[in-house]
Formats: C-alpha cells, structure tokens, sequence
C-alpha cells in the first residue's frame, strides 16, 4: 500500500494513542511519534522503544518542562488562575506547550498532518486543535475518536484493551483500572472507568503523586517562598536549603507537597464542549506556591488593582486557559495585563503543610509598605483619626437611609 502521507502523532505511550499509532500505520500512513517531556514520571525510553515496535518510522522527545514552567505555570501563580473555584488548570497549563512543540516537530519531520488521541467528548480536542490551527493555519488534523469508522469499533476502553492484546501492544491500563490518566510536572488527573459514576469513592490506591493525608508525617513541614513581581523565586526548606532555577524550584515545591498529601482534589466539572464530568486531580507544587502567592498579595497589592485583576484578569485567563483560547489575540491581550498587576508583588511567605493542608505561618516585604502596623493597631492611634470614621460612614449611609425609608413608605420589610 501507497503511504498517505507523514503525520506527527501526540503519543502518550498510554493505551489510546497506543492503539492510535497502530491504527493509522493500518490505514497506510507513516507516524512520527511525537512526545513531550513536560515533567510527567515517564520511561521514556520504554515508550520510544514501545513507538518504534508498534510501527512509528521515528520517535521523538522534546524537552519543555523550563518553558511549561516560566511561560504557563508562573503566569497562572500570579494570576491565582482557577477553574470553577476548584480547579488549578493542570492539564490546561500543559497543552499549548505541547501543542507548540508538536507543530515545531511536523515542521522540521515534513509532515503534511498532526494528529492526537483525545476524545471526541472533552476538552483536549478543543485545546490541541484551535493551537496547531493557530501556530500552523495550513496544517491537517486527524482525529481519530471523530471518524466513524474508528469509535465504531472502539466503543469502550475494553475493546481498546482487546485490540492491544490482539496487537501485542503492552498497555497499563487493565480492566480492573481502567481509568484514564494524563501527567505533567504540575498535575495528574484521573477521568473515565469507575470514576464515571460521581457518587464512586476512588480507591486508595488510584492516587499516585500525593501521600494519603492520613499517612504522611506527624509532624508539619515548614519551608519559606520568596516571591519576586508575583513569580515564585526562591525556596529555602529543610534549615536552610534552597533552590532558586525555575524546574528545580517546582520540583522542590512538588516533593514537599507530595509527602504531606497536599493537592488532591475531587470535582464535577462543566466542560467547554457542553459536559459534565467528573475528575480527580492531584496538583501538589502548584496548590502551595499558589496559595502563598494568593497570601503575599493581601500585604502588598493594592486592594482597587487586585479587585480588577480578580473580576477580569484571573477569571478571563483562567477560562482562556481551561478553553483552550491561549493563542487567540483576546489571550494574548490578557496576558499584557499580568505584569502590571504584579510589579509590587515582592516578598515571602513562611509556610507549612502538615496531613494535606497548606498553612502561612507569616508573610512580609522588604519593598512593599501598603501594611502599616500602627494605622491598623488597637492599641495606638497611629496617623488614622478614628473620628474620620464618622464622616465616611455618614457619606455611604446616604442611600441607604433614603433606601430604608422608600422601603418603609411601602411598608415592605428586609
């Protein structure tokens, strides 16, 4: 058979894009197996070696877990990006990194098309899609989980699972787990298999990041963030260790969460496409460096700058984020607005976390004077008249008596 083409293949080394790989090479096109290293407990050797075996002409790695970190997560630490007031973004944080690597790589490997294993019922699709579309406009798309002819004969995970073995294609996913799971250096999550009924409690042993609260120390770690225009700088843990490069400082972030079970959440969520589904995540570096940062921004930010970062900035990022709209002119335009939001956002957090929860000790800043101990004391009068207080609180009750009265002429009650 003629090939068709050259496709770049987003390959997991999991068990869809595992079946993917060898479906396409069945319907006579040549895969390259294109995978990222953006921080996910991988062999990627295994995984290489695996690619090559089901058929991909060629098998490559890139490295972008710097950039994960400086150009997705940091951003999202400074805005206290958040989805539905739960979730931290992690697997939408990863995907216009990976996205971009995979258009770089269909570039330089002459292929006409990019192809991906998300289903044809989430969020992913959305993301990868309106990416490669916007960093490549004339590239192709195959969609697999779209085109009748493969969901028809993949309606589950179980026929996924019969036609690995029929393939010879090792896979971990087994019947008795079959959950789905996508990793990176900010989060795994967890969908699909019993988890598709929300009221199923997930079993123990489905966590993989985080210590189960219950077991980690009895004692609480402490460890101090030191943040610099909003972005995490500086970690000292451990009497007096310290990591200052980006990955190293994420990843130090990560260990200290893990082993005290921090991050873990458990959520119903409203997918873009129209769904909902059920997820659990563990984000463990990402919850600690973001709630110190949501902590240093009460000492230091002005509270008019933080509203409007708060009603606009953070929600319209974040839904950016979960949406998939990273490579649009209105992110692009949000995004100008997160530095200017966070030039005063310097000083540190002291921490701990003890059995899954995060802590603040105490915060302060060198720089930022926005917090003046004897204006907000009980104890002195300081520069603050309390007698000023009378005058502003005559001038916001204005309306309000005019309110109560309208209301009393009516003879309606509160």
């Amino acid at each position: 058979m003629a090939s068709k083409g050259k496709v770049c293949l987003a390959y997991s080394g999991g068990l869809d894009t595992s079946v993917i790989l060898a479906w396409l090479l069945e319907q006579g096109y040549e895969v390259i197996a294109f995978m990222a290293d953006i921080g996910q407990e991988e062999d990627f050797e295994a995984a290489r070696a695996k690619a090559l075996k089901i058929g991909a002409s060629k098998y490559v790695l890139v490295d972008v877990r710097r950039e994960f970190i400086e150009e997705l997560c940091f951003p999202a630490i400074q805005t206290n990006a958040i989805y539905e007031n739960v979730y931290l973004l992690g697997t939408s944080l990863a995907r216009p990194i990976i996205a971009r690597a995979q258009i770089k790589v269909a570039e330089e490997e002459g292929c006409f098309a990019v192809t991906h294993g998300c289903t044809g019922k989430g969020n992913d699709q959305v993301r990868f899609e309106l990416s490669f579309y916007a960093l490549q406009p004339n590239i192709k798309c195959i969609t697999p989980w779209r085109l009748p002819e493969f969901f028809n004969r993949f309606a589950g995970r179980s026929a996924l699972l019969a036609y690995a073995a029929e393939k010879g294609i090792p896979v971990q996913q087994t019947a008795a787990k079959p959950w789905s799971t996508d990793e990176n250096l900010a989060h795994i999550s967890f969908e699909a298999g019993i988890l598709e009924d929300p009221n199923t409690t997930p079993p123990k042993d489905m966590w993989k990041l985080t210590v189960d609260p219950q077991d980690a120390p009895d004692k609480p770690e402490e460890f101090t963030i030191y943040f610099e225009k909003g972005i995490p700088v500086k970690l000292v843990y451990d009497n007096g260790k310290e990591v200052t490069d980006a990955v190293e400082l994420f990843l130090t972030a990560n260990a200290i969460a893990r082993r005290n079970g921090v991050g873990r959440i458990d959520i119903v969520e409203n997918r873009f496409i129209g769904l909902k589904s059920r997820g659990c995540y563990e984000t463990p570096g990402l919850t600690i460096l973001r709630s110190a940062h949501v902590d240093l921004e009460g000492l230091v930010l002005d509270r008019e700058v933080r509203a409007i970062r708060d009603q606009f900035v953070t929600t319209t990022f974040s839904r950016q984020l979960y949406n998939g709209m990273y490579f649009t002119p209105e992110c692009e335009y949000v995004r100008s607005m997160i530095a200017p939001s966070q030039k005063n956002v310097n000083g540190e957090v002291r921490c701990a976390v003890y059995k899954g929860n995060f802590m603040v000790l105490g915060r302060s800043s060198e720089t930022e004077k926005l917090y003046d101990a004897s204006e907000s004391s009980m104890d002195e009068i300081g520069d603050f008249q309390p007698t000023d207080a009378s005058g502003f609180i005559a001038v916001q009750a204005i309306r309000l008596k005019k309110y109560g009265r309208a209301k009393q002429e009516k003879g309606e009650a509160y």
